[in-house]
């Protein structure tokens, strides 16, 4: 399975902080062009105006931890960065219980998990744990140490360009900002990877490709108020690529439109990988996919699916790991579906017929000399294949009415087209 390689890789990028901004972008960007030594890593300085927002100040941590009134030390982000809040500013010195209570994060219900708490863009600080922990926390006075740095630096994000025979674009995004969770983070930009470097050895492409791994939400807006000119020029298709690590489920977001090819390839390519896939409609969106489809901007993105961002018990906590939660079959899963997709949209043309009337396909090899039940079917799909090819029905609809998988398809149109039965009709 590609999966086992694509669960190595994310255990390597598991330990990085990750956040908007700062070292941990940098070094698990630096991670992913060791397997796409194209990859662009830019920036884009803080106080940068994009559309409405400001590019933040870049945050660094070196330490930060607390320790109790018996000397014990707690909250370690050295131990887990999910510990500190995202964006904590500095702050150093002894408090009280009651005082400490007021920075602290938890999630009852969830007694053995520590919560993902940032502030962003409000300059606060503290710390998350497990509600088990926080119970146990005696009176007294606490030492708070956070060592941190809010500075004017940079946002980073990767970008790789491919080039196709067409200069229509397939998009495809997803995001770097999250420490230690594995299916709302990691599963997204590992499968991306192995999926880019498939592209890179797919000779045969009709179309380019535009690739970012960035920042979620300021990142994606980044990005747009760089390029959406040609961006809304050149992309028909794409995905946003977001928690597709896990077994539970298969799931479906759809553009804003709900109507674009991609939203048709990923409803069809997830109708017959899994029949009983969750189909969620725009008001369940999450993701950068609200930047990309927003009003003004309105690109064909949809997205595929495993488990949705929210929809699993583990979301947004220390649980979303890469043992229970996250697997190489489900990396797999995602993988293909991803993969899948493009393909479908790369060998989604529409076919003419080049006789009239039904062709001789016996003189032609192609109708069976015995009558064999296998061999009947299948000169049975052609002829009906065949039937469809009117030059305005696409291969995927020609799928649709024949009930099957496009990628069933594929041999059936190689075959006519080595014996110029069909043409691509342009």
């Amino acid at each position: 399975m590609i999966g086992n390689k694509i669960h190595k890789f994310a255990q390597q990028l598991w330990p990085m902080n990750r956040s908007i901004t700062g070292e941990g972008v940098r070094e698990t960007l630096t991670n992913i062009s060791k397997h796409l030594p194209k990859l662009e890593i830019k920036s884009i300085p803080s106080g940068s105006k994009v559309f409405d927002w400001i590019i933040p100040e870049e945050w660094k941590v070196e330490e930060a931890y607390i320790t109790t009134p018996n000397g014990e030390r707690i909250c370690d982000f050295s131990k887990n960065n999910l510990h500190l809040v995202g964006y904590s500013i500095p702050f150093e010195g002894n408090i009280s219980l009651e005082e400490l209570k007021k920075h602290l994060y938890t999630i009852p219900d969830k007694p053995n998990a520590i919560p993902y708490v940032t502030s962003y863009y409000e300059k606060i600080w503290g710390f998350c744990l497990t509600q088990n922990q926080f119970d146990t926390l005696e009176d007294g006075i606490y030492k708070i140490v956070i060592k941190s740095t809010l500075f004017k630096g940079v946002l980073n994000y990767g970008e790789i360009l491919i080039k196709g025979k067409s200069n229509k674009e397939i998009f495809l995004s997803t995001y770097i900002c999250h420490p230690s969770m594995a299916n709302n983070e990691l599963s997204g930009p590992t499968v991306l990877t192995f999926i880019v470097k498939w592209l890179q050895e797919f000779r045969e492409k009709e179309y380019s490709y535009r690739i970012i791994f960035i920042p979620e939400t300021i990142g994606s807006i980044a990005y747009l108020s760089l390029h959406q000119k040609i961006m809304r020029k050149n992309i028909f298709a794409g995905f946003n690529v977001t928690c597709v690590g896990d077994e539970r489920a298969y799931s479906y977001i759809p553009s804003r439109n709900g109507k674009t090819i991609s939203d048709l390839i990923a409803k069809h390519v997830l109708k017959w990988i899994e029949p009983n896939f969750i189909k969620y409609n725009w008001l369940d969106r999450g993701s950068d996919e609200r930047q990309y489809c927003a009003p003004g901007i309105d690109l064909p993105i949809a997205s595929i699916l495993r488990s949705k961002y929210g929809s699993y018990p583990e979301y947004h906590t220390s649980l979303d790991n890469l043992e229970q939660v996250v697997t190489p079959k489900g990396l797999d899963g995602g993988y293909w579906a991803i993969r899948k997709a493009i393909e479908a949209i790369e060998k989604n043309k529409k076919y003419q017929v080049t006789v009239l009337c039904e062709p001789q396909m016996s003189k032609r090899g192609l109708y069976p000399k015995l009558s064999k039940n296998k061999l009947k079917k299948k000169t049975r799909l052609m002829m009906d294949f065949i039937s469809l090819c009117d030059g305005k029905t696409s291969l995927l609809d020609i799928a649709e009415i024949l009930n099957l998988p496009i990628w069933d398809l594929y041999e059936i149109v190689n075959e006519l087209q080595n014996h110029n039965l069909i043409c691509i009709n342009d």
